[in-house]
């Protein structure tokens, strides 16, 4: 069998998991994968501190009221969404049940399934090697399969000498002044020298900022079980996927247990930066079911969206 045959099947399989475990859950009324802003008016309802945005804040109701309202929009029909995928050499590690590579591939092909069923158009800018590839957004089965094609035929990454990062490529997605819609980022959000201080900015911090002011956002981080704690098998040769280095660590329970706590400081501090940012942040990991995961997030975002507490009597 054919490695493009394999590839097909692949892609198949992943369109029937998506279609029959996710299509008619999560497209209602056609809302989209997020309950987000559109363009129409809707009504007026009371503000829930720390989930509501305040720029949406109804400031004639307020005044009238006395008691701080926010304006819910309509959402209308997203006509275009765009990708940012992260092929850089860290996503080619896995130890559960899949690589992080092939978790990539299903999360843009989740989310690229469900807007092409709805006419909208699909394009991607892929990070891998020494640059940021674009492909267009088109429309239409046969256009996704050829991106995921693309992810999928992929080779690995390879140490570069100035390879473009996150925040490099946050840019430029925000920069192509394409029309409204939403931006998918699909990474493992690793930084090269990483700040454990949870509060501290992230270096993609202020590029996503700015493209969730103009875009609904959803980023979606990748994790592998063994980037959050390490196993008790004595000394193991370790290698940077980004720089190439190799260095043997004996992992004694104080390593594991300061590696762990270091894993959980950087998760943290790339949550604390993804809702400062005012992103919806989707976490998927290679050791569970990432169909599941998807569907539980968007039914959380859906019930927050619809929360309306009563006024206090």
């Amino acid at each position: 069998m054919s490695a493009s045959t394999t590839a097909e099947q692949a892609l198949r399989r992943l369109e029937l998991t998506v279609t029959r475990r996710l299509d008619g859950l999560l497209h209602g009324a056609h809302l989209g994968l997020l309950p987000g802003a559109g363009s129409e008016a809707g009504d007026t309802r009371v503000y829930v501190p720390g989930e509501d945005d305040v720029r949406r804040m109804d400031w004639a109701v307020t005044a009238r009221t006395t008691v701080p309202h926010v304006r819910d929009l309509v959402a209308d029909r997203e006509l275009e969404t765009w990708a940012l995928v992260d092929l850089s050499p860290s996503m080619d590690f896995g130890t559960a049940d899949t690589d992080k590579r092939d978790l990539v591939v299903a999360a843009t092909g989740a989310i690229g399934f469900l807007s092409s069923r709805l006419g909208d158009r699909f394009g991607a800018f892929v990070i891998h090697d020494e640059y940021v590839h674009r492909v267009p957004a088109r429309t239409g089965r046969p256009a996704l399969y050829g991106l995921l094609h693309s992810l999928m035929d992929a080779p690995r990454g390879q140490v570069v000498d100035d390879p473009p990062d996150l925040a490099e490529g946050i840019d430029i997605l925000s920069a192509s002044r394409r029309r409204r819609g939403m931006r998918l980022i699909v990474s493992d959000f690793l930084d090269a020298h990483p700040d454990l201080d949870p509060a501290a900015e992230r270096p993609w911090e202020r590029p996503i900022r700015r493209l969730a002011a103009r875009h609904q956002v959803l980023a979606v981080e990748v994790v592998d079980p063994r980037e959050l704690e390490l196993p008790d098998v004595g000394r193991v040769a370790f290698a940077d996927p980004e720089t190439g280095n190799v260095r043997e660590v004996h992992l004694s329970p104080q390593v594991r247990q300061a590696y762990a706590e270091a894993a959980a400081l950087q998760r943290e501090g790339t949550r604390r930066a993804l809702r400062r940012a005012g992103v919806a942040h989707l976490v998927l990991r290679t050791d569970r079911d990432w169909v599941f995961d998807v569907a539980q997030f968007v039914l959380r975002q859906r019930r927050m969206s619809h929360l309306s507490p009563r006024r206090p009597t």
